[in-house]
């Protein structure tokens, strides 16, 4: 099977993963949202997503409050 082939598919099985998970890492909620890294690290350094930091080090993502941030500001439709 061609390489590129497989990288697809890797790349597929990790989405559905991720589409599966409650609790999202950095790397992950990159992502899941299409943000790039030193924005998301822009956005939790000034507090604009919501965020945990458990243990001090690791930055985690709950998926249900980050697709709400993302939804926040719906628009209606012109018709």
């Amino acid at each position: 099977m061609d390489n590129f082939l497989i990288l697809e598919r890797l790349d597929r099985l990790e989405k559905l993963l991720i589409a599966n998970k409650e609790v999202l890492t950095f790397e992950e909620t990159c992502d899941f949202t299409g943000i790039s890294r030193s924005y998301l690290y822009k956005l939790t350094s000034v507090g604009k997503i919501p965020y945990s930091k458990p243990n001090g080090k690791m930055l985690f993502f709950e998926k249900k409050k980050i697709v709400e941030w993302l939804l926040r500001n719906g628009q209606r439709s012109a018709e």
